[in-house]
């Protein structure tokens, strides 16, 4: 079976743990904090989710870091640079500030990226950027499954992921290249600004809709 290791016991990693613990998958929460970790785990009461520090959540099959750019995120995770290779790492970093206001990165690139250049070696893959928190707790919305944007340069990374989130709550799209990850980041923070505004904030989340245009029919309704 393969493992997934969660890199962090904040608010995004304990609830990735749950919803992949629920389907099945082998989950090592890794924290720099054993005893928080453990804790955490008995609390979830989930076999498949068991607890451990960050390097054994590193040697996991595939490795997840759920961490802030802003917090250092890339030299907490240097140390464990060799365990990263030719693995499939999902980044669900988004590179903001520590009011949610804007973004610490220029627009011409992104944390996804960042990430790649730091870790060349490892297959990286963007998801769950755009899903904010309070969403995995009631990820359908009425009777609708919202989506994950779901971005990489590595083909077979992206093949990898489809299989680990199989029976998992979201309708998952393929957003194409890894560089898309600026466009989806943006529109992350867009739509906190919005929740905010609106009321939604932080349970909401996106739909794609479309209908396939043929010649001839009218693109304006």
């Amino acid at each position: 079976m393969i493992t997934i290791g969660i890199l962090g016991t904040g608010r995004m990693g304990v609830r990735l743990a749950r919803m992949f613990g629920r389907v099945e998958r082998r989950v090592i929460l890794g924290s720099r904090d054993i005893k928080r970790a453990t804790e955490i785990v008995e609390k979830l009461g989930l076999g498949t989710v068991s607890a451990g520090t960050y390097e054994d959540a590193g040697s996991a099959d595939i490795i997840l870091p759920a961490m802030f750019l802003r917090d250092g995120m890339l030299e907490t995770l240097e140390p464990l640079r060799d365990y990263f290779d030719d693995k499939v790492y999902i980044d669900i970093s988004n590179p903001f500030n520590d009011t949610y206001t804007d973004f610490i990165l220029p627009w011409d690139t992104s944390g996804a990226e960042q990430i790649q250049h730091r870790f060349p070696k490892t297959r990286i893959l963007g998801a769950f950027k755009n899903v904010w928190w309070e969403v995995f707790d009631e990820p359908i919305f009425g009777e609708t499954l919202s989506d994950v944007f779901v971005v990489s340069d590595d083909a077979a990374a992206k093949e990898t992921f489809s299989k680990l989130v199989e029976n998992t709550p979201f309708r998952y799209i393929d957003a194409g290249k890894l560089s898309n990850a600026r466009t989806i980041e943006r529109m992350t923070l867009l739509s906190g600004e919005l929740g905010q505004r609106y009321g939604y904030f932080p349970r909401m989340n996106y739909k794609f809709l479309g209908e396939v245009w043929t010649p001839g029919q009218s693109a304006i309704v």
